[in-house]
């Protein structure tokens, strides 16, 4: 089997969580590195729960710690959606695994260049350490095939009328990656609002009866009440909680479950009211080049039985 190499830069999150399920089951992908950012929660706290997880689940996988905080903006955290210690306050067995002596940009480059094909960077947090990667080692462009990212949004924020979470938290990185000229597959609010969970489906993934199933029913128990109470939780979604960041990694495994357009995508720095607003161009009336597909549709179904086999799997 020819695996996938893959570097996963991540703020944990319960939804990023979700989504290392998803990385974790399928051994075709092979994950080079983690790295972690704040975002969901603060820089201690993301990586602490990288470390948790990663070791929760028995895998022996190089975390590296990377910056503490935005290019220039002050640091917002998703505390009220994700919980006091990120994760919904279930909590794992302290980590066998500890922080790499390397810091993320250098592991990341390192990584990259010794690699002897192109890696998929997948990441579910902002971009700031995507942004700064590329900032200061340009020469890694042509070792990454491709950005599968989790963020933004064509139509709808939920930081603001028109900005997602992980762009608004730092859009001068997100900035830097869209114009890096590495193609990139937005997995932007308009997907991700389509690839829920019911309160039903919950109850079947307890159902399994595993430690780590109860673990995972109770953090998506704790975001869908979490998620009410806020901007977070998309209209006229009761009883249903969505995985945000497992598209990313379930495109990179099964991109035909998706749809969406190549587009010319710019990234708001300064507006006062659209300050990290993706700005898709639809209608290509800025004559750009593309530099993003923008998914928009997904095989709910099917996006579901794929979690689902996860859960089951790492249940094991």
């Amino acid at each position: 089997m020819r695996r996938i190499p893959v570097i996963i830069d991540c703020d944990p999150g319960i939804d990023d969580v979700m989504a290392l399920t998803l990385a974790f089951a399928h051994p075709e992908l092979d994950i080079k590195l983690i790295t972690t950012e704040p975002g969901n929660q603060t820089q201690e706290k993301t990586i602490h729960n990288a470390l948790t997880f990663t070791s929760y689940m028995k895998k022996n996988i190089e975390i590296a710690r990377g910056l503490d905080k935005p290019f220039f903006r002050k640091l917002e955290i998703a505390d009220k959606v994700h919980g006091e210690n990120g994760l919904g306050n279930v909590q794992f067995p302290e980590p066998t695994l500890q922080v790499s002596n390397r810091p993320a940009i250098e592991a990341m480059k390192e990584t990259l260049l010794s690699s002897d094909e192109q890696i998929i960077l997948i990441a579910t947090g902002p971009l700031t350490n995507v942004g700064a990667l590329l900032l200061a080692h340009p020469e890694v462009k042509s070792k990454i095939k491709y950005i599968s990212y989790m963020g933004g949004a064509a139509v709808g924020g939920n930081m603001s009328p028109t900005a997602e979470f992980n762009v608004y938290v730092d859009p001068h990185a997100a900035d830097i990656v869209f114009r890096s000229g590495i193609p990139i597959v937005m997995s932007g609010l308009d997907v991700t609002h389509k690839a829920y969970v019911t309160l039903e489906e919950i109850n079947e993934i307890e159902a399994i009866g595993s430690d780590f199933a109860s673990k995972v029913s109770q953090m998506l128990r704790f975001y869908i009440h979490s998620a009410k109470q806020t901007a977070f939780h998309a209209p006229n979604f009761e009883n249903q909680i969505h995985l945000h960041d497992l598209c990313a990694v379930s495109y990179v495994l099964t991109p035909e479950l998706f749809e969406g357009d190549d587009c010319y995508v710019a990234v708001e720095l300064e507006g006062k009211l659209t300050a990290g607003t993706t700005v898709v161009d639809y209608a290509q009336q800025t004559g750009l080049p593309h530099n993003a597909q923008v998914l928009h549709t997904i095989n709910r179904e099917k996006f579901v039985e794929q979690f689902f086999d996860a859960v089951k799997k790492m249940s094991v």
